[in-house]
């Protein structure tokens, strides 16, 4: 039996317009520079932008106190921060001329935690709690998707875990 094409659509197909149309009426609007009206830079990936921006500004304070000695902020708006040490260093028997130690970044449904010291973490158990764990979603990322007191008070242990093994290794 061949389909005509005036059939009509089908329930889903119909759900799928019309979640696209109220996406579009829904979205935040762009500034002159790539920017939403929440400050985010990406706000075209995800419409809930507007929920990510308080969980960014939790991790961005966590991250401000480690900007110190040779560590150097690199971004804080729009979205995006990391934590770069400028301090030439030898890592895997590569010369770096910088080294970055952590950052946040909004992502489409979730911040990206950033954390590299967890690359030379041996045993990933003792430096992170099974909560933050589960958030780890790559080699260095941990995807971060609501406020949550506890994730928040695990990272800010971890990243003195980790301050403190960069430093003792003369990283930073």
């Amino acid at each position: 039996m061949a389909i005509s094409p005036k059939a009509p659509k089908t329930a889903t197909a119909k759900k799928t317009a019309v979640k696209k149309n109220a996406t579009a009426k829904t979205s935040p609007q762009k500034t002159g520079d790539g920017k939403s009206e929440t400050g985010i830079k990406y706000s075209d990936k995800c419409i809930d932008q507007p929920e990510l921006v308080p969980i960014f500004n939790a991790i961005k304070k966590l991250l401000l106190p480690y900007e110190k000695g040779s560590i150097r902020v690199r971004g804080g708006t729009g979205g995006q921060i990391v934590l770069v040490s400028d301090k030439p260093v030898e890592v895997g028997g590569k010369k770096r001329e910088e080294l970055w130690f952590a950052g946040a970044l909004v992502q489409r449904g979730y911040v990206g935690f950033y954390f590299m010291p967890v690359q030379d973490a041996a045993a990933k158990k003792d430096m992170f709690k099974p909560e933050l764990l589960k958030c780890l979603k790559g080699k260095s990322c941990f995807h971060i998707k609501k406020m949550d007191q506890a994730i928040f008070k695990q990272m800010e242990e971890a990243l003195a875990k980790g301050y403190r093994s960069y430093k003792e290794r003369g990283m930073l």
